[in-house]
């Protein structure tokens, strides 16, 4: 069972349209970047043994570390950055994150989409309390060497630029199998009979992707928004025809709406409360499942799970 505090906390931020990030740097006075806090489950300094699993050059895996017993992959943020998923084979090696730290590798320890893994960083920073609305969608902002790694944008307390890493691209890129895996299940898909049209929200370009090949797969009408505020514009919008809108599936972190914030506005309104709303998060803890629910959302799935989310169409729509 979750920490209860924990969970007041996340509720708090949720009802506020709100978010915490943890700001970390790469390198000595290098750019922030962050991560919502809720993907994480700490900050370490590790000085055990790295199991190596691999001596490619192009490898993502750094190894295998042990923390309190549980082993679990560790990756280097700053080699993913210079990952180019269109050349698998070039070279990363060289830009592995370089700690001066006397006490070991400052590492996070993320859990989201089911997975546990370690990230490296150079260093924490601090938490940074936002609202979804001060957060600016920003693909790729950076250059090509980070190949659309980034999902949104904010500032810090000074002003200072602070990037958000979309981390299921990271999972994606160093665990391939996760999309073969989902290949593998979109080919048990058969075609679904609806006259309705399916309204879909996700930051993450990747994510959305998904999404997109598996309505595609079952032969469904969609529409997709790369945030809550871009899916309720149109939701909303008097030109709309709500009759032919079916169900709603929406991400729970996005720039400027969150997923939170479209369950509330649409099962608040009677015109769209009777809308069927799917939440397809990797936020997967009981907490935002209890919270999605409290909200009348009708499913929590997993992210972008393909026969999970035929099951709900036909649950609902079919």
């Amino acid at each position: 069972m979750e920490n209860l505090s924990k969970i007041d906390q996340i509720t708090s931020l949720h009802k506020n349209n709100e978010l915490q990030l943890l700001c970390f740097r790469l390198d000595a006075k290098s750019d922030l970047y962050a991560t919502n806090v809720f993907k994480i489950r700490e900050v370490i300094k590790y000085d055990g043994d790295i199991t190596a699993i691999s001596y490619e050059k192009s490898s993502l895996i750094e190894g295998l570390i042990t923390i309190r017993g549980l082993t679990i992959p560790l990756i280097d943020l700053k080699k993913w950055f210079y990952y180019d998923s269109n050349n698998k084979e070039k070279d990363i090696s060289k830009h592995i994150i370089k700690n001066t730290s006397i006490n070991g590798d400052i590492i996070m320890i993320c859990e989201f989409s089911r997975w546990t893994i370690g990230v490296r960083i150079y260093e924490a920073d601090r938490i940074l309390s936002k609202k979804w609305t001060e957060i600016e969608q920003s693909s790729g902002i950076i250059g090509d060497k980070n190949n659309n790694k980034l999902i949104g944008r904010t500032r810090y307390f000074n002003g200072e630029l602070v990037q958000i890493v979309d981390i299921e691209k990271m999972l994606v890129d160093v665990f391939p199998w996760i999309e073969e895996d989902k290949e593998k299940e979109l080919k048990k898909l058969g075609k679904v009979t609806i006259t309705k049209t399916i309204l879909v929200a996700d930051d993450s370009p990747i994510v959305l992707k998904t999404l997109q090949l598996i309505l595609d797969k079952l032969g469904v009408e969609h529409y997709s928004f790369i945030n809550g505020k871009k899916l309720l514009d149109y939701l909303f919008n008097k030109d709309t025809n709500l009759e032919q809108i079916g169900m709603i599936i929406t991400d729970l972190e996005m720039p400027e709406t969150s997923g939170f914030e479209v369950i509330k506005q649409v099962k608040q309104n009677p015109n769209t409360a009777h809308l069927p709303i799917i939440v397809n998060s990797s936020m997967s803890g009981s907490s935002n499942e209890a919270m999605a629910i409290s909200l009348q959302a009708n499913e929590f799935i997993s992210k972008s799970n393909p026969l999970e989310i035929e099951a709900c169409i036909k649950k609902y729509l079919a």
